[in-house]
């Protein structure tokens, strides 16, 4: 009898280094509610996504918004000559909408609403 092609799809995906690496950098703390502030609002400056983020450090915030542009999640406008600095999602970002979306439907269903 031929195995289920989903649960094969499924146990291939096990040692998938891009999905490993996927999760790493979704799993990793304040990356979530980065990537989905910046999906809901669109693009923002750095005050504005640290006040969405309240409990995440600046410094922290700073390393997160380099990592997720590293990844090419996150895109990084500057001003020359000025403080002006504005960050949104690339392509790449905006793709996980459908992931996110799925995450909070889920969350809805099994977490209590008092979390």
């Amino acid at each position: 009898m031929k195995a289920d092609p989903t649960m094969e799809q499924l146990n291939n995906y096990y040692l998938c280094p891009k999905f490993e690496k996927t999760f790493s950098f979704l799993g990793k703390k304040w990356n979530g509610l980065i990537i989905d502030v910046l999906l809901q609002e669109g693009t923002l400056r750095f005050r504005e996504i640290s006040r969405q983020v309240e409990k995440c450090s600046d410094r922290v915030l700073v390393d997160r918004l380099r990592e997720l542009e590293e990844d090419g999640v996150v895109e990084r406008y500057s001003v020359p000559e000025s403080s002006f600095v504005e960050y949104s999602l690339t392509e790449q970002g905006k793709e996980l909408a459908p992931i996110m979306a799925a995450i909070h439907s889920w969350s809805e269903k099994w977490y209590p609403a008092d979390c």
